[in-house]
């Protein structure tokens, strides 16, 4: 899943500096079309269907954007990348915004030049083996091959955490997330590490799931969210507060299925009708239509939606909220106001 921070961080920043024009929401709009940079296919959170429509946690943050921006969460354009590639195109201009499950780091905010608008999954790195290795913590991983996604922070991680408990391991190199899991079951290595949503939702597609054991280690932060490029901060505040929308609305009980109703005429939660344009004038501050915030919720739903649909706990990615609940149940969610 990943995250690059070998891309020849010059090269980047200075694409960057030179196609991050203060325009991209004039663009979208004359355009017609989001496009949105993703993985190259990971279930739960953003991989294409029999019929080539993109699905998934990360997708429908692409899909919110548009319905607020466009008014249609259908006018997004995916384009898949790799670890290696999504920043150039981010950089490059080829894509308008990155929901691929990237991590929020100090030499990718300020040495590449993105702005990350906030955190979709609040995620660390673990480790999965096959049930029959009998192993049952990193810490007996020594002298085991590890398949591990190039040019990706999960790199320098699994580097620092072998380093730190004296034992040593052979690197399997690959690119992608399908590679990794076609090499894991062919045997070509011992251990795949990734997030621990990655390795979650790989699992998932398993013939077998149950035959591999995702170890309880977590060795790391992952703070996976959409960016967009430095210099253009009006398109950061849309897409910031896109996603900002998604997780009050949980927070407020505003659903896909009663926004509707809700957005009918304004109510007696101020801050309900602020969200949903009965009342201020927030959609004009982001040069958005009144109702930008609640195409965005209609589109897929709040931010609980998202995630129980594509990877909660009754989907075959099985994750539970964690980390990734609201403020008000113990987790890390926790928006400024809508006012």
């Amino acid at each position: 899943m990943k995250k690059s921070v070998f891309l020849g961080a010059l090269t980047v920043a200075g694409i960057a500096a030179g196609g991050a024009s203060a325009g991209t929401l004039d663009d979208v709009v004359a355009r017609g079309t989001l496009n949105c940079g993703v993985t190259t296919g990971l279930v739960g959170f953003a991989a294409p269907d029999a019929n080539g429509v993109w699905d998934g946690f990360d997708v429908g943050i692409c899909r919110a954007v548009a319905a607020a921006v466009l008014g249609d969460s259908q006018a997004v354009e995916f384009i898949p990348t790799t670890g290696k590639t999504r920043f150039t195109a981010l950089a490059s201009g080829e894509i308008d915004m990155l929901a691929r499950n990237t991590t929020w780091t100090f030499s990718r905010d300020v040495d590449l030049k993105f702005e990350f608008v906030g955190v979709n999954y609040y995620d660390g790195q673990g480790f999965m083996v096959p049930a029959e290795l009998g192993v049952t913590s990193a810490k007996d991983l020594d002298g085991a091959t590890v398949c591990i996604q190039t040019g990706t922070t999960t790199e320098l991680n699994l580097a620092d955490f072998f380093r730190a408990n004296g034992i040593s391991y052979e690197p399997v190199p690959i690119e992608t997330n399908a590679e990794a899991q076609q090499q894991y079951l062919a045997g070509a290595c011992d251990v795949y590490t990734t997030d621990a949503s990655g390795l979650a939702a790989t699992r998932a597609t398993f013939e077998d799931p149950g035959a591999h054991v995702v170890l309880p280690e977590i060795i790391s932060k992952e703070p996976l969210g959409p960016l967009v490029r430095h210099g253009d901060n009006e398109w950061g505040d849309v897409v910031r507060w896109t996603l900002n929308a998604l997780i009050s609305a949980e927070e407020l009980g505003v659903t896909s299925a009663n926004i509707g109703e809700m957005s009918m005429e304004a109510g007696n939660n101020p801050e309900i009708n602020r969200l949903l344009g009965t009342e201020g004038n927030l959609g004009e501050m982001l040069g958005l239509s009144a109702d930008w915030a609640k195409n965005a919720i209609a589109a897929g739903g709040n931010y609980g939606e998202l995630f129980e649909g594509n990877i909660g706990e009754n989907t075959p990615v099985g994750l539970s909220r964690g980390l990734n609940a609201q403020w008000t149940d113990g987790g890390l969610l926790y928006t400024p106001p809508f006012r």
